[in-house]
């Protein structure tokens, strides 16, 4: 009579999550560097560790285009989330950096596997986090994947703040007036012109709060239709691009591109600017008086604002509806009227001598 065989020990199944992460700093021509190749390698390791129990999960924890200096990813908390649930046993990578570049983060992560009892591997580099030296090891190599970073981020900053310099222009959103062609500023005519008179009107009344209402009747609007407001007036008036010059860190350079104001202009505006905002709107109003503010209302009910504008070092005054001002021309059916007319109607209306005969 044969004996049964002994029953062989039981091999404990190993959950084995795949991460994978792609910055958007790496090109698809380097090797292993995309989503699918390192998934690749990470399965194949995994698949010779099925005599160890090692099974993969169904689901797949990816993260394309984005830094491995931040935690804030969806794929990367998908999977925290799944060992907070105790459905991951180990965490398989294709190198540590594509969990994280941050040796704080990564502590942070490695805190998160040890509580949950979930080991951490790399398949290229050999690394197991549930041993002391491993985990020496992997913070080694963390200190110099967080050391090459921060060296490459002191490049690039080095390049930029010495293209500044040159007064090339960097990217970003181009001043209004300018277009970008073939990375350089270029004066953009139509857009040049409504500077050029922003600054000179500015020059005339010294109010950005009366500029930003003609400018609105004139119907200029910025490049993506959104209408012109003081503080967007006065940032172009600040922007030392207009003079040709690039800005770094407070510290001006001449720039590659053309100058759209002349530099005398420039300085009598700064000139204007460097006055308190409260001064200017006393004197123009001390300049401009208006007897009936406060006093005129439209047909639809709108309170009517005086205002004024030079033309040829004449000022001409009027009262504009607030509805215009707000919604544009022809929205309402007296939108301005001249202030000298409407002012010499009122005070012959109400001074004029009584019809009736006295007795």
């Amino acid at each position: 009579m044969t004996k049964a065989p002994a029953k062989l020990g039981m091999i404990r199944k190993q959950r084995c999550a795949i991460y994978t992460r792609k910055s958007s700093e790496e090109g698809l021509e380097q090797e292993f560097n995309s989503l699918h190749a390192q998934r690749e390698a990470c399965e194949a390791f995994i698949a010779s560790q099925r005599s160890e129990g090692w099974v993969l999960v169904r689901d797949q924890y990816d993260d394309g285009g984005i830094s491995g200096g931040t935690l804030e990813r969806p794929g990367l908390q998908r999977l925290l989330e799944d060992i907070e649930d105790g459905l991951v046993d180990v965490v398989v990578v294709y190198k540590i950096d594509r969990l994280s570049r941050s040796l704080a983060d990564f502590a942070k992560l490695v805190e998160v596997f040890d509580r949950n009892g979930v080991t951490f591997v790399s398949v290229t580099q050999s690394f197991n986090t549930t041993t002391s030296m491993g985990r020496l090891t992997l913070n080694i190599l963390l200190s110099f994947a967080q050391f090459e970073r921060e060296v490459t981020a002191e490049r690039i900053r080095d390049k930029v703040a010495a293209s500044r310099k040159k007064g090339m222009w960097m990217g970003g959103v181009p001043p209004y007036g300018y277009r970008v062609e073939n990375r350089k500023l270029v004066v953009d005519d139509e857009g040049a012109e409504h500077v050029r008179w922003i600054f000179a009107r500015f020059l005339e009344i010294g109010s950005g709060t009366e500029l930003a209402r003609e400018v609105a009747k004139r119907g200029i609007r910025t490049p993506r239709g959104n209408r012109i407001d003081k503080k967007y007036l006065y940032r172009m008036l600040n922007n030392r691009a207009y003079i040709g010059e690039a800005v770094h860190k407070g510290e001006s350079y001449p720039g590659e591109h053309d100058a759209i104001i002349d530099r005398e202009t420039w300085d009598r505006v700064h000139s204007i600017l460097q006055e308190s905002p409260r001064k200017r709107a006393a004197r123009t109003r001390a300049d401009t008086p208006a007897l009936l503010k406060g006093l005129l209302y439209g047909p639809d009910g709108a309170a009517f604002s005086p205002t004024h504008t030079r033309k040829g070092g004449k000022l001409y005054r009027y009262y504009v509806s607030q509805t215009v001002l707000k919604h544009g021309a022809g929205s309402c059916p007296v939108g301005r009227v001249p202030a000298g007319e409407i002012e010499a109607a009122v005070i012959s209306t109400s001074f004029a001598p009584s019809s009736a005969n006295p007795r």
